[in-house]
């Protein structure tokens, strides 16, 4: 069975080293010290390795089941919730008025992380309720807040987002669940959602669903849309639980991976639902947010990444196949082990210098989504919104391609499910597609992002490359060749493509869009890239003072150059795709294919 251990040497070094995340003067971030950090990355460590790492195969295998209106989650996922939720892990990063314990949101991130790498279908039970709580905290009257939040934050109460329709996904203008106002000021939900993740379970005492309808007589497509509380149970005004909502489970999806979460077709049948924000305002209710939520599944991408790769790399120190055609290397054995092959040893590199880029990454973002609620910072907004489908789109795919790398390390073994890697594939899977597709990320990049307030935060971005550049240029000729001059190669090939689009989009839109997923992946590219040179920088200093770790920070410098030589390039030809247009992409008719 596949094993977890939370890396959380890593995850202070991008913490406390690359980010300064105490010195970085954002209120509340001066009591991030090393010591705390450790201590909560240390305890959540243990409790997603010694609880939920085990359990997640037994998701896998048992999945959920539909038993007369009634979801069961599989074996031991009460317990461990209960677990989860009496060590106050639900509420880290939540309001303290409502019972949070108020930590940064890049402490939340960090936890998040472990959660997701040792059982990312039960951690979705609580990361859902944080959306639906955030939602409900930015837009709920006091009297809502009072009424929910308190036990949604301890997980007593767990949320839902009820977006999909049979019939509609991205385009939601289509929408047909209808909201019919009442007279005492409730609004009667009626329709169907389908994919709603955690829809139903016996994790919690009620459910908060939050569910975009149309009320009658409003504006056409997503301008009619406005958003709604629907809670299973009705809350009493003394916070007891009332009758049960006019709602039922339709049934459960049965899935590729991700078992061990119920994803319920939701029915809503005159069910008392109460209006969230303002009237015809859902979707920007909702977007409210969407940055956390995409930054969320793209940590999902990344931590599937991880839990593989930890397995891959035990399996390869540890299997013998073959000799080195360099020298024996396991004389007293009949083989050497399998990580003494250069194309393993490739398949390794291109997993660590993936996950250790991305998760600073990720933090990095998470910093800039604190800049912004914490210090209302309105350019860390900007840049972070731009970022966001960058970062939910490339590390899915990203992380999607590493779950198949480590696989493969197993060879048939990889292929057989009582080795476990099949399930870090499978799960990783849906990070592509939920929270809005990544096709769909691409496009908003360059479709929406790019142009946003005038180009301005695309500009900010190519200026903090160029400024980082500027800085360390000419102190370290090493430094320069190894680290700044591919971050400038590929800085000016991101430049470039984001060029072409300005100048083809107004005479023929498809030439942008037809090259929107290559410029993802090389937006991603570039910036783990400059995520990479920040770290590279920081090991070379620290090396410095010959610290007791310094195999850490050696180690680090040696993964840095790996991406910059060996993942930086793709650049160069993402750009080149980008600059073929769109003739070949739409060159055959719909009706040729």
């Amino acid at each position: 069975m596949p094993t977890y251990t939370a890396p959380v040497r890593d995850m202070e070094f991008v913490l406390n080293d690359v980010l300064k995340v105490q010195s970085a003067g954002i209120q509340g971030y001066e009591e991030l010290e090393a010591e705390f950090i450790s201590a909560i990355l240390n305890e959540a460590g243990k409790i997603t390795s010694e609880v939920l790492a085990p359990l997640n195969a037994v998701g896998d295998k048992e999945g959920c089941h539909f038993e007369n209106g009634i979801v069961r989650t599989p074996k031991g996922f009460k317990d461990a919730f209960d677990q989860v939720r009496d060590g106050g892990w639900t509420g880290i990063d939540c309001d303290p008025e409502y019972g949070g314990q108020g930590m940064p949101y890049i402490i939340g991130t960090a936890v998040g992380e472990m959660f997701a790498s040792s059982n990312m279908a039960f951690g979705m039970y609580q990361g859902l309720t944080h959306g639906a709580y955030s939602a409900i905290h930015a837009h709920g009257t006091d009297s809502q807040k009072q009424k929910y939040l308190p036990k949604m934050v301890s997980c007593e109460w767990t949320g839902t987002m009820n977006l999909t329709e049979p019939h509609c996904g991205t385009d939601l203008g289509l929408m047909r669940t209808k909201a019919e106002p009442q007279q005492d000021g409730t609004y009667k939900i009626t329709g169907q959602k389908i994919f709603i993740s955690a829809g139903d379970h016996d994790l919690s005492d009620n459910i908060i669903h939050l569910v975009l309808a149309k009320i009658p007589g409003g504006p056409d497509g997503v301008k009619g849309i406005s958003l709604f509380i629907v809670p299973k149970f009705i809350v009493n005004d003394d916070g007891t639980l009332g009758a049960r909502n006019s709602l039922s489970v339709g049934k459960i999806e049965e899935k590729m991976g991700i078992h061990g979460n119920a994803t319920c077709v939701m029915n809503y049948d005159g069910a008392t639902g109460y209006l969230l924000g303002d009237m015809h305002k859902g979707m920007r209710a909702m977007f409210t947010m969407m940055n956390e939520a995409r930054l969320g599944v793209g940590l999902q991408g990344l931590a599937q990444a991880e839990v593989a790769y930890q397995n891959a790399l035990a399996y390869a120190k540890d299997r013998l196949q073959g000799r080195d055609v360099t020298g024996v290397k396991n004389p007293d054995g009949p083989a050497d082990p399998l990580i003494v092959h250069p194309d393993i040893r490739r398949n390794l590199m291109d997993q660590k210098s993936f996950i250790e880029g991305a998760r600073a990454l990720v933090f990095w973002s998470a910093e800039m989504i604190d800049r912004t609620h914490r210090q209302n910072d309105k350019d860390a907004d900007g840049l972070v919104s731009l970022l966001i489908p960058v970062v939910k789109g490339f590390l899915t795919d990203k992380g999607f391609e590493a779950a198949v790398q480590a696989q493969q390390v197993y060879g048939g073994h990889g292929y057989i499910e009582e080795w476990g890697m099949s399930q870090f594939a499978r799960d990783a899977r849906i990070a592509m597609i939920y929270e809005g597709a990544n096709g769909v990320q691409a496009l908003d990049l360059v479709g929406r992002k790019l142009a946003q307030d005038g180009g301005k935060h695309v500009m900010a971005f190519f200026d903090l490359v160029k400024a980082f550049v500027s800085e360390n240029k000419g102190h370290d000729a090493e430094f320069d060749a190894e680290f700044l001059d591919p971050l400038k190669s590929a800085s000016k090939d991101l430049q470039t493509a984001a060029m072409y689009f300005m100048q083809v989009a107004m005479k023929n839109p498809n030439d942008a869009l037809a090259g929107s997923y290559d410029f993802m992946h090389l937006f991603g590219h570039t910036v783990v890239g400059l995520m990479w040179a920040r770290m590279a920088l920081v090991a070379k200093n620290v090396l410095k003072s010959a610290p007791s770790d310094a195999a850490f920070y050696e180690t680090k410098l040696k993964t840095a150059r790996y991406y910059m030589a060996r993942q930086l390039p793709a650049t160069a030809m993402h750009l080149a795709r980008i600059q073929s247009g769109s003739a070949t992409v739409m060159g055959l008719g719909a009706d040729e294919f």
